[in-house]
This record gives structure tokens, C-alpha cells and sequence, in this order.
């Protein structure tokens, strides 16, 4: 009886092995696309609760989404943004963005200059990356403080630099020319510099110190072309053909400064955020 049952298992799993052999191939199990591949990134980091409310609300007017893709700024790339100031807006955005995939260099102020202004915007920064170390803690902080620190990042280092509403400060301070110079040295051949910037109306002549807070385009392409640097494309998702430019203190007269305080308040919130211009410009 034993040996009729061992018989009978043994016929049962020759035909169990022939008849699995012939069932198609299953197959191979696709390989789950990493974070760093998904289409959907960004639009989760912009939509992500710790971006503060205020931000968040000033998404209309600059863009970032479409601002990102025009300067084809990728998750695995090593990005540095020129002063973010005490604030941040697009360090919410861009730490997240490439945390865990490339490389966020935040080129800041002087936590130790003796411009008060500068000193407690990078203390104010320096404690926004800490009070969130889920998406900040990788986050590279680097100085820039002209006309003696210069180094935002190793020579021919990174992918991308981008700089928000920065060059009218550089312009008012002398070191215009010395800050493009800087993010020349820091990008790698082939790779782009993304300005925005308050446009100056064409046919302005321009104020070298642009007190108003508003550059010429004519202006912006001159100082990128003194660097080294070549015109790729230029976007005009940042402009607001609201703005005529003519505000008694200036682009400040604007939200979200509103330095008027009350005084036509209605009036410049329903202007919105200044007219910009947005440049790529490659190495």
C-alpha cells in the first residue's frame, strides 16, 4: 500500500511539473519609480501643509511651478539659489524638492556682518531650516556677502542657479557685476542661470542703482553677457501688464511690501505683485 501511494505522488508531481512548464512566462514585476522620477513631485512639495499659508497665497503671482520648469530644474540636480532672504519663499519649494534626490545650496547673508539688515535675515533663515529638519535638513548653506565672499558653491559644480528680485540690490550696492561673476564660476559648462526680476519699462534709462527696486531687461542681458554668460530663452510668466511702474516708493509701493501701509492699499493689491521678467541663461 506505501509504495502504491509513493507511486502515485510521484506520477502526481510529474504532471503538476509538466503542466507548469507549460504556462507562459509571467512577467518581470516593474520597477517601482523612486521619488525622484515621479511626475507629480512637484506639484506635492507646492501643495505640502508645511509651506506657510502666506506663501502659499502668493503662488498666483510668481509662479513657481511654471517658473521651476521654464528654468528645467530637475529633482536630481545640484541647485543653488542666490539669497533667499530671512524668508525663504522658494527654499519651501526647492529644499523639499531635492532633498534626497540632488542638492540644495541656499547662498545667503553674513550671519555675522556688521549691516544689521543682513544679520538678522540670516539668523531669521537659519532658524527657519532648523525649526524643520524634515525638509530642511539637507539643506547646504552657503555665505555670499560682496564684495569679500564670493564662493556660493565649488568651481563648475552645480547644475542651476537662480536668483528672485535679487539684482536691483547687488545694483544698489556696487557688486552687480562681481555677484554674476560668482554664479559663473559655480555652474558647470552647459549649465543655466534662471533670473527674475522687476522689469523697468523698455525705454528706461537706467538708474545704475536702481533706487526704484525695477532693472531693464537691456541691463540684466548686459551684466549676464560681461560674465560669460549666453541669452537661451527668456518666459513671460512673471509679467503683470497691470504694472506701469510709477508707485511713489517704488516696486516696495507694491504687495507684499505695501510700504504705504494704507495709503492706496486697495488700489496696489489690486495692481498685484510687480511686472518681472524671467531670463535662462546658459554657460
Amino acid at each position: 500500500m506505501i509504495q502504491q501511494t509513493l507511486a502515485a505522488a510521484r506520477t502526481y508531481c510529474v504532471l503538476l511539473t509538466t503542466l507548469l512548464a507549460a504556462l507562459p512566462a509571467l512577467p518581470a514585476a516593474a520597477e517601482p519609480a523612486t521619488d525622484c522620477q515621479a511626475e507629480q513631485r512637484l506639484e506635492a512639495v507646492l501643495a505640502s501643509p508645511h509651506r506657510s499659508e502666506a506663501n502659499r497665497a502668493r503662488d498666483v503671482y510668481r509662479h513657481p511651478a511654471a517658473t521651476l520648469r521654464f528654468f528645467d530644474v530637475e529633482p536630481q540636480m545640484s541647485v543653488v539659489e542666490i539669497w533667499p532672504g530671512g524668508g525663504g519663499w522658494y527654499t519651501e519649494v526647492l529644499a523639499p524638492y531635492l532633498k534626497g534626490c540632488g542638492k540644495y545650496f541656499a547662498a545667503s547673508f553674513d550671519p555675522d556682518s556688521e549691516v544689521p539688515f543682513y544679520r538678522l535675515n540670516a539668523e531669521k533663515f537659519a532658524q527657519k531650516l532648523a525649526a524643520d529638519p524634515e525638509h530642511y535638513s539637507e539643506v547646504k548653506l552657503m555665505v555670499l556677502q560682496p564684495p569679500d565672499q564670493m564662493v556660493i558653491a565649488a568651481p563648475g559644480s552645480v547644475d542651476r542657479v537662480l536668483t528672485f528680485r535679487n539684482v536691483h540690490n547687488w545694483m544698489k550696492a556696487g557688486h552687480a557685476e562681481k555677484v554674476f561673476a560668482a554664479m559663473y564660476r559655480a555652474l558647470k559648462p552647459g549649465g543655466i542661470l534662471g533670473v527674475v526680476e522687476h522689469r523697468a519699462a523698455p525705454d528706461t534709462v537706467q538708474d545704475i542703482r536702481a533706487e526704484s527696486g525695477y532693472v531693464s531687461e537691456a541691463h540684466v542681458l548686459q551684466l549676464a553677457t560681461q560674465a560669460g554668460f549666453k541669452l537661451m530663452d527668456r518666459s513671460e510668466i512673471n509679467d503683470n501688464p497691470k504694472d506701469d511702474r510709477e508707485h511713489p516708493a517704488g516696486v516696495w509701493t507694491l504687495p507684499p511690501s505695501l510700504r504705504l501701509g494704507d495709503e492706496g492699499r486697495e488700489y496696489y493689491l489690486a495692481i498685484g505683485e510687480s511686472d518681472r521678467m524671467t531670463l535662462k541663461f546658459i554657460k
